[in-house]
C-alpha cells in the first residue's frame, strides 16, 4: 500500500498537479491511442506543454504586472484585510486546518485524488450520467480541494477522517464533472467546435451569464453588435484594434491608481528606482498589459490544437462523448479580444465599488481585490456574454460579477473562519454555488449532503432533456451539430 501510495505522490506532485505536464501527457496519450508515429506522439506531448508553459507565461506576466497596485492598496491605506485570491485562499486553509480543526493539509492530496477518480467515473458512464467533461486543470484541483476540505470541517467538525474524505471527494468530485459539463455547448459554440470545455473556478457562473446574456438580443441583432462588430467613427477608431485599444485603456486605469499611490511610495516598496522616470514607468507596466495578453493567447493557440485531435484517441477508446476541461484562458483565443479588457474593467468597477461599500459600512471583513478573480473571472464571463448577447451583456455581467465576488466572499469567509488567516478563494462559483452547499450542510446535515448531491446528479440530466438529439452530438461531430441545431 505505501508502495501504491508513492506511486501516486509521485504522479499528483509532478503531472497531476502541473497542468502543463498533464496537457502534454494525455495528448501524448491520445496519439498513442490514435496509433499515431512515434515522432507525431513526442512533437504532439512537446507543443501541448511549450504552449501551456507560454500561457503560463502570459497568466502569470499579468498577475505580476498587477502586482504593485494590490500591494500599493493594501499597505498605502492601511487596509488589513483578505486578500480573494486562489493562491492566498490555499495559504489560509494551511495556516489554519491544524490550529482550527486539528486535522493534517495532507488530506487535501487524497482529496484531490478522489475527486479526479469520481471525476472519471462519472464521464465513463455518462450514458446514465450525461455528463461529458473531465477536470483537467491541476492547479485549480489543488486550490479547490483545499478550500473544499476546509468547508467540510466546517459543516462536519466532528465527522471521521474517512467520512469527511468520502462525502468531500464525492461532492467535489460532482462539481468538476458538472460545473465543467454545464460549460460544453456555450464554449463549443463559441470556439466553433474546437473540442474542449472550461475547468476552472466560476463555471456555473460563465454558464448562467452566458444564459443570461441571450435576453439581450440574438448575436445577429443589429440594435445589440457585439464588440467585434462594432466599428468606431473617426480617431475612435484607433480602438478596433485590440492591441491599441488595450493599451490606451490599461494607460488609463494603471495610471490614475499609480498616480495615487504615488512614486514616492512605489520606489519605497522597491517597484521602481529613483532614478526611473514616473511617467514611463507607469507607460511600461500599462504596456505590459497588451504584451502579456497577446503571449496568453499565443499559448493557447499553441496547445489546443493538438489538444483537441489528440483527446479524440481517448474518447474513442475510454471516454466516447467526453471532452477535456481546460484553464479558461483558452477561451481567450476566440470571440472578441476586446472582451478580455473590457471583462477585465468592468469587473474591476464592481470589485471596487463592493469594496468602498465593505469600507463605508465598516465591515468586520474587508476585502482586498486578487488579480486572478478581477481578471479571470471576469474576462470570461465578458467573453461568453459578448458571444451570446452581445457589447451591452459584455459590460453588464461582469459589473455584477465583480460586486458579488467580493461581498460574497465577504461574508461568507467571515462565516465559516477563514477570513481570519487572510485569504480566500474568492472566485465566482466560490461565492455562490459553495456558500450554498455550505448552508445546505451546515444546518441540515446528512440531508444537506444529500441534498447537494442531487442537485448537482439532476442538472446534466435537465441539461440532456432540453436537447437530447444534440447533446453528444455536440461533442462528437460539431459540424453536424451546427448544421442541425445553428444554421436553422
Amino acid at each position: 500500500m505505501d508502495f501504491l501510495f508513492k506511486i501516486w505522490e509521485f504522479f499528483a506532485t509532478n503531472i497531476l498537479t502541473q497542468p502543463a505536464f498533464l496537457i502534454g501527457f494525455i495528448v501524448l496519450i491520445g496519439y498513442i491511442l490514435l496509433e499515431r508515429p512515434w515522432y507525431e506522439s513526442i512533437s504532439g506531448f512537446l507543443k501541448a506543454t511549450v504552449g501551456y508553459f507560454i500561457l503560463g507565461v502570459g497568466s502569470g506576466g499579468l498577475i505580476n504586472n498587477f502586482r504593485p497596485i494590490l500591494v500599493g492598496l493594501k499597505d498605502r491605506f492601511n487596509l488589513d484585510a483578505m486578500v480573494i485570491d486562489p493562491y492566498f485562499g490555499q495559504n489560509a486553509v494551511t495556516a489554519g486546518v491544524e490550529e482550527t480543526f486539528g486535522k493534517a493539509f495532507a488530506d487535501v492530496m487524497l482529496l484531490l485524488l478522489f475527486a479526479f477518480i469520481t471525476n472519471i467515473v462519472l464521464v465513463k458512464f455518462n450514458k446514465f450520467t450525461k455528463m461529458r467533461a473531465v477536470f483537467t486543470t491541476g492547479n485549480v484541483q489543488v486550490q479547490q480541494a483545499s478550500t473544499a476540505f476546509w468547508i467540510i470541517l466546517f459543516c462536519f467538525p466532528h465527522l471521521g477522517r474517512i467520512e469527511i474524505l468520502v462525502v468531500m471527494s464525492l461532492i467535489l468530485g460532482l462539481y468538476w464533472a458538472v460545473g465543467s459539463n454545464l460549460t460544453v455547448d456555450i464554449t463549443q459554440e463559441l470556439t466553433e467546435g474546437a473540442g474542449f470545455a472550461i475547468a476552472h473556478q466560476q463555471m456555473f457562473g460563465t454558464a448562467f451569464f452566458a444564459k443570461m446574456a441571450e435576453k439581450f438580443g440574438k448575436k445577429n441583432n443589429k440594435e445589440n453588435k457585439r464588440l467585434e462588430d462594432i466599428e468606431l467613427p473617426g480617431f475612435l477608431s484607433i480602438f478596433n484594434e485590440n492591441m491599441v485599444a488595450t493599451s490606451i485603456l490599461m494607460l488609463f486605469f494603471f495610471g490614475i491608481i499609480l498616480l495615487v499611490l504615488g512614486k514616492p511610495y512605489l520606489v519605497e516598496a522597491e517597484f521602481m528606482m529613483a532614478e526611473d522616470n514616473f511617467f514611463f514607468y507607469i507607460l511600461k507596466n500599462s504596456l505590459h498589459f497588451a504584451v502579456y495578453l497577446a503571449i496568453l493567447q499565443l499559448g493557447v493557440r499553441t496547445f489546443v490544437a493538438e489538444l483537441t485531435e489528440s483527446f479524440q484517441g481517448i474518447a474513442n477508446k475510454w471516454l466516447p462523448g467526453a471532452v477535456p476541461g481546460i484553464d479558461v484562458a483558452a477561451t481567450f483565443g476566440f470571440g472578441s479580444p476586446n472582451a478580455v479588457t473590457i471583462g477585465f474593467l468592468f469587473g474591476a468597477l464592481g470589485q471596487f465599488l463592493a469594496i468602498l461599500v465593505l469600507i463605508l459600512m465598516k465591515s468586520p471583513t474587508i476585502v482586498i481585490a486578487g488579480f486572478i478573480p478581477l481578471f479571470f473571472d471576469n474576462a470570461v464571463i465578458a467573453t461568453f456574454a459578448n458571444n451570446r448577447g452581445g457589447a451591452k451583456a459584455a459590460m453588464i455581467f461582469p459589473f455584477i460579477s465583480g460586486l458579488i465576488q467580493v461581498f460574497g466572499s465577504a461574508i461568507f469567509a467571515t462565516w465559516i473562519g477563514l477570513s481570519q488567516y487572510g485569504g480566500y478563494l474568492g472566485m465566482f462559483d466560490w461565492a455562490t454555488v459553495w456558500p450554498g452547499f455550505a448552508i445546505l450542510m451546515k444546518f441540515l446535515g446528512f440531508f444537506g449532503i444529500a441534498a447537494v448531491i442531487i442537485i448537482l446528479v439532476l442538472i446534466p440530466q435537465w441539461q440532456y432533456r432540453k436537447n437530447p438529439e444534440g447533446y453528444f452530438l455536440i461533442t462528437e461531430d460539431y459540424d453536424e451539430y451546427a448544421k442541425r441545431f445553428l444554421d436553422k
